[in-house]
């Protein structure tokens, strides 16, 4: 099939890969200008490079909406359109144009985790298992029909980037076995159930500030999610900014008040976490490494010198 392909970032990078790879023709290829999004410097393969490496014409652009842009897609004449990491809205006229309609490829099971940072959520809310999916897109975000889609489990220290690791292998045969169904003349393919779906927001600064009345395996979980390369979930102490890098759930239950620097156990220093943690029922997070805010990296034992006082959600 004839292919033009919508896409950014690394997503996209091995989603171009993966069609160029094929035995699919990739006759345009549609892509943003770079950001300086915090995150959206990171996972950035040029799409618009690889291209032109081989020989494909490529447009930049923010916003899918200008004549010109829809004069070069009529006259590329494609087959179908793929887009991965896409991120605004592309209009029916752009969609609908192909003969075979737009296949979006999308890094969760949906119908669950539509919209941004599918894996971070994910991850926070205790998922067992991320994948990626490849459906038909229609007027609603991330809600088409599904043609392709595969899971992988998520392990009890994983962090967003293993999952990224793992689910960004997934694109190429998700992506070319979809293909293949609708080249194949497949029309009809499986109806999301919408009862289930949910759609989330751009992680921003407000999403990694830690709030100590959350339990500690959600805190656990955060920590993990906002690991290297994604900036890291903070805290404050004593007034100023305090990454915390590494933690686990304690092996203890310690009571008191959300946020407490309690108690050395293991190799960290356990703070009292959940809204509950008067009752003594809780574990607390164990910190086993954070980040200064002048950028120095030590153990959680060595920048707690004493235990008593307070991490706080700000200053």
């Amino acid at each position: 099939m004839r292919v033009v392909m919508f896409g950014y970032q690394t997503w996209g990078h091995r989603t171009l890969q993966a069609l160029l790879d094929s035995e699919h023709d990739v006759v345009l290829v549609v892509t943003h200008p770079k950001s300086e999004h915090a995150y959206e410097k990171i996972w950035s393969d040029s799409v618009a490079d690889l291209a032109e490496e081989h020989g494909v014409p490529v447009l930049i652009r923010n916003r899918p909406d200008d004549e010109e842009l829809f004069s070069r897609l009529k006259e590329a004449d494609p087959d179908i359109i793929v887009a991965n990491n896409w991120r605004t809205w592309i209009p029916p006229r752009i969609f609908g144009l192909p003969r075979h309609g737009t296949l979006n490829v999308h890094d969760s099971l949906l119908p669950k985790y539509a919209g941004f940072s599918p894996l971070i959520w994910a991850l926070i809310n205790g998922e067992s298992e991320v994948g990626v999916t490849a459906h038909m897109m229609n007027d609603e975000l991330d809600a088409g029909d599904i043609v392709r889609q595969e899971a992988v489990p998520v392990g009890p220290t994983d962090t967003a980037t293993d999952l990224f690791h793992k689910t960004v292998d997934l694109i190429a045969p998700v992506t070319i076995g979809a293909l293949d169904l609708i080249a194949s003349g497949r029309t009809e393919f499986t109806k999301q159930d919408r009862s289930l779906a949910s759609f989330f927001h751009k992680r921003s600064t407000e999403d990694i500030r830690i709030d100590w009345s959350w339990p500690a395996e959600d805190l656990e979980r955060l920590v993990r999610a906002q690991s290297d390369p994604y900036p890291s979930a903070f805290t404050f102490h004593r007034g100023k900014r305090l990454e915390v890098l590494a933690a686990v759930v304690s092996q203890g239950r310690y009571g008191g008040t959300p946020g407490r620097v309690f108690y050395r156990e293991g190799d960290g220093v356990v703070i009292v976490a959940g809204a509950d943690a008067r009752t003594g029922r809780n574990h607390g997070l164990a910190i086993t490494r954070v980040r200064t805010e002048d950028g120095r990296e030590l153990p959680a034992t060595e920048y707690f010198t004493s235990m008593g006082g307070y991490l706080t959600s700000h200053p």
